[in-house]
């Protein structure tokens, strides 16, 4: 809690009287705090979670919402709550203003109490009156003025009250999670004959869009109907009903009156609860809450059920559950393995039969503070399921959308926004380096050429007749004779991880400079042009307004952008750099914070790239030995293979 609020255990005889004590809802446990605050004479505050929890289920997943009362609890009908106060009191017109936008939002984003389950499978009819069961024991059922017979009588109604209609009855998550009953463990077999038990989890937002009428004892989907703007029946007495806005078999206490939709929805969700941002930490409003929970309905949506991921390391798998987050992720070895019709998930390149559904996994371009070839945990991802982003002789998902996507003005203005950050806080996709570079005085032009990891896929798929980084540097020369030519070989080279290009120990006469420990960033604020094969420090380049040159076929070349020594004839779109950045950095990646786990954005990893770089602590003991550890692998590789030439590399570490 917040706002200056300390807690305290419930031991000792002298407590100061400021003090609260805290109950939560109407468990035993609650019993026990408010017996201690009557006898201490301290207040009590009722904490419960809000109506916006979590993605997951309450024993596997963090609250993101909590409501206080001060009275009672917003589900105890016995007694008044703070939320039936908030509900009975008149809103103005910017209150309900909010109330109206949030409605809209929520059902925008598709969100719920819960938000794990998947959206409904086909096979559901077209409408339908959906009745909601729940957990044998829930408080609310209690204090709702409710029990056993309300489920009953509400199923007898719903049958009676809509012939011929299909009802749908959905069981409770935590029911299907295996860890409690449900009220309507058989039903007659006149029941049976009209009642479609759901047979799976399913997100409530696919059933309540589709319902002619929602019936429910104390459940929250009635709220959530509401929301909706469904018809709603109660058979107890939730904190909803009783204010004209249900139909309800019982008689609403007298305290409670009249209200709108926007009064109830405004009280609900704005007023009562607090909100925690499950990436910065802090307190929130309800419309960030909803915002970040819609992302994570959206792209829990994007794949199949269920996904096969072939040939991954153990230290990847769990990263690859992380960004399938919403699909269930099984994990073979071999391409034999796999069911004839399933989704596979592969990391780059690696071939698979055809005609099978393939999700071609690689790194993002806001990675992580480190190289991927030590280990570390990227932040960002790209899942193509159409080809990869640097494999120029195929259309990828993102050259799809520099095709054809079509931009609004707040997506330009946001990844304007987006471009100018990353460049104020220099940073690039691996964050490394540590050194400081001059330009050199009296120097007119510095030109940059920045190497490659040779043999990678970037350079299979997508180089251009330039095809080693010696080579590529002969180029730069013989266009730009004068210049001051600086050359930065690969970090994964400098760092030993990756094999020296053909001849780069050579690169030292082709150039006047070479750059090792230098951020990627700063070096591009320090030069005038740059050329690459297909390196993404030509796109890092163009962020911060720099001339490019691309001796290769990368996926920022074709677009009117940079001059392109290797033409790609069917990318005939001319582009500007906001839409450029629209496109690969806002709809193309995935994201995942490192602080909630789950899906983000671009603009939440740069803010955790920021803070990661000024704390990361130093590493250079497990770079060494890793380093180390990889050297001695390869060594061995060659000593089987008969090769024992070794490559100089003097001149690049």
């Amino acid at each position: 809690m917040t706002g200056g609020e300390v807690l305290y255990r419930a031991v000792g005889s002298r407590l100061p009287k400021h003090v609260k004590v805290l109950a939560w809802g109407r468990k035993p446990s609650a019993r026990r705090a408010v017996e201690f605050a009557r006898r201490k004479g301290l207040a009590v505050t009722h904490l419960e979670d809000g109506f916006l929890r979590s993605v997951d289920l309450g024993d596997r997943d963090a609250a993101l919402s909590l409501v206080t009362d001060e009275l009672g609890i917003y589900y105890d009908a016995t007694c008044p709550s703070r939320l039936e106060r908030l509900i009975r009191a008149p809103i103005g017109a910017a209150q309900a203003a909010r109330a109206r936008a949030l409605l809209r939002q929520w059902r925008e984003a598709r969100v719920s109490k819960y938000n794990h389950a998947r959206e409904a499978s086909a096979g559901l009819p077209s409408s339908f009156v959906l009745l909601a069961d729940q957990t044998v024991g829930d408080v609310s059922v209690r204090y709702g003025c409710a029990g056993p017979a309300s489920f009953q009588r509400m199923l007898e109604a719903a049958l009676d009250e809509n012939p011929g209609a299909p009802i749908l009855l959905k069981v409770h998550p935590d029911v299907f999670a295996g860890r409690k009953r449900g009220y309507f463990d058989k039903l007659t077999t006149a029941q049976a004959a009209r009642v479609r038990v759901l047979g799976q989890d399913v997100h409530p937002v696919a059933l309540l869009e589709r319902a002619e009428r929602v019936y429910v004892v104390t459940s929250q989907l009635g709220f959530e109907g509401l929301l909706w703007d469904k018809p709603v029946r109660t058979f107890g007495m939730p904190f909803y009903a009783g204010w004209g806005l249900t139909q309800d078999e019982l008689a609403a206490p007298e305290r409670r009156g009249a209200a709108t939709v926007e009064q109830l929805a405004h009280s609900a969700l704005v007023a009562y609860p607090r909100y925690l941002d499950p990436e910065t930490g802090r307190r929130c409003e309800v419309e960030r809450a909803v915002e970040w929970m819609g992302l994570q309905r959206t792209l829990r949506e994007r794949f199949p059920e269920q996904v096969y991921a072939l040939g991954f390391s153990l230290w990847k798998r769990p990263i690859v559950r992380a960004f399938f987050q919403g699909s269930q992720v099984r994990f073979v070895r071999r391409e034999q393995q796999l069911p004839k019709r399933a989704t596979v998930a592969v990391w780059g390149q690696r071939p698979v039969a055809r005609g099978r559904p393939v999700i071609r996994l690689e790194d993002g371009f806001l990675r992580s503070v480190g190289l991927g070839a030590e280990l570390t945990r990227p932040l960002s991802w790209v899942l193509d399921e159409q080809g990869l982003y640097y494999d120029a002789g195929t259309p990828s998902g993102l050259e799809q959308l520099l095709q054809s996507a079509r931009f609004e003005p707040a997506l330009l203005a946001r990844a304007r926004r987006l471009r100018e950050r990353i460049v104020e806080l220099g940073l690039t996709k691996y964050n490394v380096g540590q050194g400081e570079w001059r330009r050199p005085a009296g120097v007119n032009t510095v030109v940059l050429a920045v190497g490659q990891v040779e043999g990678d896929a970037a350079m299979r798929f997508g180089a251009g007749a330039v095809t080693s980084n010696l080579g590529l540097l002969r180029a730069v020369r013989q266009a730009v004779p004068h210049a001051y030519l600086v050359y930065k070989p690969h970090p994964d080279v400098l760092a030993g991880l990756r094999a020296v290009g053909s001849g780069e120990a050579d690169c030292v006469y082709w150039c006047d400079e070479v750059v090792a420990d230098v951020p990627m960033g700063a070096l591009l604020e320090s030069v005038d042009e740059v050329h690459v094969m297909t390196s993404l420090a030509g796109f890092e380049a163009l962020l911060r307004g720099r001339q490019v040159v691309t001796h290769g076929r990368p996926f920022y070349a074709g677009w009117g952008l940079t001059q392109d020594r290797a033409p790609i004839a069917r990318r005939s779109r001319q582009l500007n750099l906001d839409q450029l950045v629209a496109a690969s950095l806002i709809l193309y990646p995935t994201y995942v914070s490192r602080a909630s786990g789950r899906f983000s954005t671009p603009e939440c990893v740069l803010r955790e790239l920021e803070a990661w770089r000024q704390t990361a602590p130093d590493a250079s003991l497990w770079r060494y030995l890793f380093r180390w550890l990889y050297r001695c692998q390869r060594g061995l590789e060659r000593w089987q293979s008969g090769d024992k030439q070794v490559k100089k590399t003097a001149n690049l570490e």
